[in-house]
């Protein structure tokens, strides 16, 4: 279903992080150098450009059921991108640099949400309860259910479901992405699928294999 839903290749290239770059990225400096470009900083900067042209898809297809709006996801995508050149020394240093701008990607768009909320809502902010999206994020094209239906979870709730079928990552993973114990992420996923099965005729199709094949 969410394949279904037009999703065209984000407007991020190798060279993200290119001040010549044609899009908003282009304001984000490369990485700092004084006197001559070292063989090291030329490895660093590659393996970013790699990076970005291995996984801005992938990153772009979490951004949209995050935001539930192409321009929005576009946007976060940028941003994470952007944030993630300047601290690209530290990220390639760690085990898991994919978890690590994911983590990136979800504290933004949590951070987004966060704010679009206290505009919006009328009831207890901790409740989970927030009124339909409004302006900031757009509407959501009416063919795609699962986004719409994805949208009214809490935040917590939808981020661990976009990380377990639109990432495939394992519990243990997605514990770490979020800094939660493992047992949480398995009762908000059950949760989270119980709340989805009212809401979209087939919940069979939430399964890894439909929606993850050729998204990692």
């Amino acid at each position: 279903m969410f394949r279904d839903a037009a999703v065209r290749r984000p407007p991020y290239g190798p060279d993200v992080c290119d001040p010549g770059h044609g899009t908003a990225v282009q304001q984000t400096r490369r990485y700092p150098r004084r006197g001559r470009v070292t063989g090291r900083e030329e490895r660093v900067e590659t393996d970013f450009q790699a990076f970005v042209a291995a996984r801005s898809t992938a990153l772009f297809r979490g951004a949209l059921v995050l935001t539930g709006n192409r321009e929005a996801a576009e946007d976060l995508v940028q941003e994470t991108l952007e944030r993630a050149c300047r601290k690209w020394r530290v990220i390639a240093a760690k085990d898991a640099p994919d978890a690590y701008v994911r983590r990136i990607m979800v504290n933004l768009a949590n951070d987004r949400w966060r704010r679009f909320r206290r505009l919006v809502t009328t009831s207890d902010p901790e409740s989970g309860d927030r009124a339909a999206p409004g302006d900031e994020f757009g509407q959501v094209d009416s063919r795609d259910q699962l986004v719409r239906a994805l949208q009214q979870l809490p935040m917590r709730m939808r981020t661990v479901v976009v990380l377990r079928y639109f990432h495939d990552l394992s519990d243990t993973e997605i514990a770490a992405d979020l800094e939660i114990s493992p047992s949480t992420v398995r009762s908000q996923l059950a949760r989270g699928i119980e709340k989805l099965r009212g809401q979209i005729p087939t919940p069979s199709a939430l399964s890894p294999q439909r929606h993850t094949e050729g998204i990692r």
